[in-house]
């Protein structure tokens, strides 16, 4: 069995008085986070998967509190059920999730998911520096014992087969050309002073000719970008996946942290092209102002939650495993009743997945692109009920479902974008993904 069954019974033993509130109980375990999603995703049938770079894994599985939100205030909708919950232990965590747009979704492919949602799982395995630990949640009135029996009957996981789906087909919605013509589109009107800059999103559907499982394809994302956020979202027969690099918001105690990147090049051939790429990516001119325009605004909208705001003066240049990506990493103190959701809430949609100004690129986005984001460009991420907790914007992704799998991946144009540019380096950022679904 997956879990030792002196764990199954200690959080059993604990679950067994007050059932009129929400109980939570937790004990200690060996099993690895992913190991426990993989196990559980057939059973529960909605589960999610976080691990970060510092090391962490969460794992959760159906659902004992959830809270969804849509609009422009669902961020502080959330924070406000999330700050009236009962107490929970330390070792407690919520899943959080949205999409790019505060409405949500509009095609069916994204069908049941929400605006905005933050889920208390029904089981939980939690791996950090603390250990690893099993947290079970029931609700008010419900019997512990139709969990523990799910528990008691998870079997290991077999090793997640190397990659290779067979044959497969790769379409691009819209044609690369038309996306092109997009790109021309904004950058006259960048030119013509009506906005800064735009980011313009793509998707390619890859269809093979078998089932994929998409906590395989988060397994071997995991081992292929190690510095990244690596997650996993199942709703039913849809899965959101990705390995995202960049951070949006990070909360330990009073500290918050974001790591806007943008300005991107590829990956060079051997480790003097590589440095000679980032050397030419730290002197461009273009990707420093697309890069400057988004820490600028992230700024602003921090200075309102923070004291003591540090901005660096220059990016740094980091490197993962198909782009380097210019990188500045914005920190804060929070002020008194700020918190990591109201940080979510003042920050997204950064120009790293929107533009600048806000209004006049999400308008231009919403006349030009052909495509449902969906989660793409929204966020994932954890909340401790300390209000430490970790958000990553959802990028280097894919929505996967039977056969099926939709990747997503975007650019920021400004005044001197050149469109066939543009839409080899969204080939850079879709690879991660792309090579594990048609690898032969």
């Amino acid at each position: 069995m997956l879990l030792t069954p002196f764990a199954i019974a200690d959080v059993a033993a604990r679950l067994q008085d007050e059932p009129d509130r929400l109980r939570v109980a937790v004990a200690p375990v060996s099993c690895a986070p992913l190991d426990f999603v993989r196990a559980a995703a057939p059973v529960f049938g909605s589960v999610r998967y976080m691990a970060t770079p510092d090391g962490t894994a969460i794992a959760g599985a159906g659902v004992a509190w959830r809270t969804e939100a849509g609009g422009l205030r669902r961020f502080e909708a959330l924070d406000d059920a999330w700050a009236t919950h009962p107490p929970l232990p330390a070792r407690a965590r919520c899943f959080l999730g949205f999409s790019f747009s505060p409405e949500g979704v509009t095609s069916d492919e994204w069908a049941g998911f929400a605006a905005s949602e933050l889920v208390l799982p029904s089981a939980t395995v939690i791996a950090d520096a603390r250990g690893s630990h099993l947290v079970v949640a029931v609700p008010p009135g419900a019997d512990p014992g139709g969990v523990i029996s799910v528990l008691r009957g998870l079997t290991t996981p077999p090793a997640p087969r190397v990659p290779g789906l067979g044959d497969h087909s790769v379409h691009s919605h819209p044609s690369g050309a038309d996306w092109c013509a997009a790109i021309d589109e904004a950058i006259a009107a960048i030119q013509a002073g009506l906005l800064h800059k735009v980011v313009l999103a793509r998707s390619v559907e890859v269809r093979t000719e078998m089932s994929i499982d998409p906590f395989e394809v988060v397994h071997h994302l995991g081992v292929h970008n190690p510095h990244c956020f690596v997650y996993g979202w199942q709703l039913g027969d849809a899965a959101f996946i990705g390995a995202s690099p960049e951070l949006l918001a990070s909360v330990r105690g009073a500290l918050v942290r974001s790591n806007p990147l943008a300005g991107s090049a590829q990956r060079g051939d051997g480790d003097e092209e590589d440095r000679e790429v980032g050397r030419a990516l730290m002197a461009s001119a273009k990707d420093r102002k697309e890069h400057g325009l988004v820490v600028d605004d992230i700024a602003i909208r921090l200075r309102s939650l923070t004291d003591k705001l540090q901005v660096p003066d220059t990016p740094a240049l980091r490197r993962i495993a198909t782009v380097q990506h210019l990188s500045s990493d914005v920190q804060g103190t929070l002020t008194d009743g700020a918190t990591l959701l109201r940080v979510v809430g003042a920050l997204h949609p950064s120009p790293a997945v929107g533009g600048t100004p806000r209004a006049e690129a999400l308008g231009f986005i919403d006349k030009l692109e052909a495509i449902d984001r969906g989660w793409y460009s929204g966020g994932v991420g954890w909340l401790a009920p300390s209000g430490d907790g970790d958000v990553a914007l959802a990028l280097r992704c894919a929505l996967v479902s039977g056969s099926v799998a939709r990747l997503y991946a975007g650019n920021g144009i400004v005044a001197d974008s050149d469109p066939q540019t543009e839409l080899v380096e969204t080939r850079w950022k879709l690879r991660p993904v792309m090579n594990l679904l048609t690898a032969t």
